[in-house]
């Protein structure tokens, strides 16, 4: 039981839900999107990364002096099951709605060089 109510800590803060429902829309996104988007600085945003990475909810990979983040979550596992369940419920939420309308926005308006990809995953995606 130990290891599940880790998992669940790790969902219960709002900053890390919407980091997670940012990268269900995105299949990797670094630091600055998660600032922009959620109007952090990056000290909290490089924070909550972290937590969602010690809990396996997220991996990590340096480009040059930019860090990525995508889901770390292997299809089909359990954890899997339970980030559907929150996509099922983030789709009609309207926070959740204007989140991914702001980043869209803030990714149409910066420079390609990110690889900033959509989800290929078609069952993990949140107000598609």
């Amino acid at each position: 039981m130990q290891h599940e109510a880790r998992i669940f800590r790790s969902l219960a803060d709002e900053t890390r839900l919407s980091m997670l429902c940012l990268l269900m829309q995105h299949q990797e996104l670094c630091v600055c999107d998660f600032m922009e988007v959620l109007e952090i600085t990056q000290s909290k945003a490089s924070r909550h990364l972290r937590y969602l990475y010690n809990a396996g909810w997220v991996h990590d990979r340096r480009e040059g002096l930019k860090m990525k983040y995508r889901l770390g979550v292997p299809p089909g596992s359990r954890r899997a099951r339970q980030l559907q369940v929150l996509a099922d419920v983030m789709t009609y939420h309207p926070e959740a709605r204007a989140l991914k309308g702001k980043l869209n926005r803030w990714l149409a308006n910066h420079p390609p060089s990110r690889s900033h990809k959509q989800d290929p995953r078609p069952g993990i995606r949140a107000g598609a």
